[in-house]
């Protein structure tokens, strides 16, 4: 009788793993799609109207088309008459809108923009000068080789603390930024590869 229970305890729990992370996931893109369809709504109701279109086709009309203007607008920055009016009016207007340059860092940075990041690398650090390690991320590096770190609050990457450390408090790993990241966004989860890189950096240092 036990294992009979155990049995069917055991294939509950496998098939539970195996389907709630799917159903999770739909009801994500679900939620996500009608996030987008509600905001579009506008252009798609244009869409309906003009072209007799059914709504979920008109939504799926109206994605594409913004994709596509995403797309050419990409395409037209690229060239030198592009990049001269983006920047101009980026300096000229938007960059005097509250907040637009903190929107747009966090943009660059979650997109992975090849444009320079708003983290120069990944490190561990003591920002309380004791055995305490905290995941953060490299912003500035100063003439005394003190630096400057921000330290985010998972599992948003985007708020967290900035510290002014002594070099000695900072401990850079070769670990990808989006592998910290993802760490981060985890709540800690994967964090075993920022630990390993970091001990091994320390024996090193150590056998020298």
């Amino acid at each position: 009788m036990e294992r009979v229970k155990n049995f069917l305890s055991t294939s509950l729990l496998g098939g539970l793993v195996v389907i709630l992370p799917i159903i999770i996931l739909f009801f994500f893109f679900r939620w996500l799609f009608n996030l987008v369809t509600n905001a579009i709504q506008p252009l798609t109701t244009l869409v309906v109207t003009q072209w007799q279109l059914q709504e979920i086709l008109a939504d799926v009309l109206v994605i594409a088309i913004i994709l596509g203007s995403c797309f050419a607008v990409g395409v037209f920055v690229r060239t030198r008459l592009g990049s001269f009016l983006y920047v101009t009016v980026e300096n000229r207007m938007l960059k005097v809108a509250p907040g637009y340059s903190l929107i747009k860092e966090t943009v660059v940075q979650i997109l992975g923009s090849s444009r320079k990041s708003l983290f120069s690398s990944v490190a561990l650090v003591q920002p309380f000068a004791n055995d305490t390690l905290a995941s953060a991320f490299i912003t500035d590096r100063h003439a005394d080789g003190s630096y400057t770190v921000f330290v985010p609050t998972g599992p948003n990457p985007t708020s967290g603390t900035i510290f002014h450390l002594k070099a000695q408090y900072v401990h850079p790993v070769n670990v990808p930024i989006e592998d910290a990241l993802r760490s981060i966004i985890s709540c800690g989860v994967g964090s075993t590869k920022l630990i390993e890189t970091h001990l091994a950096n320390q024996s090193a240092t150590n056998a020298k």
